[in-house]
């Protein structure tokens, strides 16, 4: 081999060598900061629609699905007639129409859409500690396949969700879940609905 070709071949030895070292930093900026949550869902608070004083139940106005204006009226009980407090969607209803009810007793139960959040679990020791209220996600929804939605925590659990307890084989310590939840665009994503399946990807600071 000719000297000139032993230098170009050194060179392009060193260029490839360059583009292979930037293309693995490029990889770890670009993979770095993520914690990725395969459990989420789409979810909306309840809100419980009760009377004030035990009564038979007389009728219902709406069924689950239906969609409710504030102070619409939703069921009588007894003398009372039970309104909706906000505009939202009906989730569930009480059936037993003729039954007696207590107090406090849902016989509607809502939700308002523009309340829904992504709602992810997390293990403690899978990320928690990096999330922060205000960073960035992106979410799929088991639904739409592989479109990206966008959206921003807004809210870390401060207690664990016990009923998410799981165990490490190797030490058999217990890891206790939190949720986290991100707000987004309600009216830009109206094909979401309470109860989606949903994984998240929050990139931390």
């Amino acid at each position: 081999m000719t000297s000139s070709r032993k230098r170009l071949f050194s060179i392009g030895g060193i260029a490839l060598l360059i583009i292979i070292v930037g293309a693995a930093t490029a990889y770890l900026i670009i993979t770095s900061g993520r914690v990725s949550i395969d459990t989420a869902g789409i979810e909306a608070p309840l809100i419980s629609l009760t009377p004030a004083a035990p009564g038979r139940l007389d009728a219902l106005y709406v069924q689950a699905g239906d969609t409710v204006a504030a102070n619409q009226p939703v069921a009588s009980v007894g003398s009372q007639t039970i309104t909706s407090k906000v505009a939202g969607l009906v989730v569930s209803v009480d059936d037993t129409v003729g039954a007696q009810v207590s107090a406090a007793t849902p016989v509607v139960t809502m939700i308002d859409p523009s309340q829904l959040r992504v709602v992810g679990r997390i293990d403690e020791n899978k990320g928690l500690a990096q999330v922060h209220v205000g960073d960035p996600i992106t979410f799929t929804v088991d639904a739409f396949g592989g479109k990206i939605f966008s959206g921003i925590v807004d809210e870390i659990a401060p207690t664990s969700n016990q009923s998410g307890i799981v165990f490490n084989i190797s030490d058999q310590r217990q890891v206790q879940q939190f949720d986290v939840k991100a707000r987004f665009d309600t009216s830009a994503y109206a094909q979401l609905r309470n109860g989606m399946s949903a994984r998240m990807t929050i990139y931390t600071r």
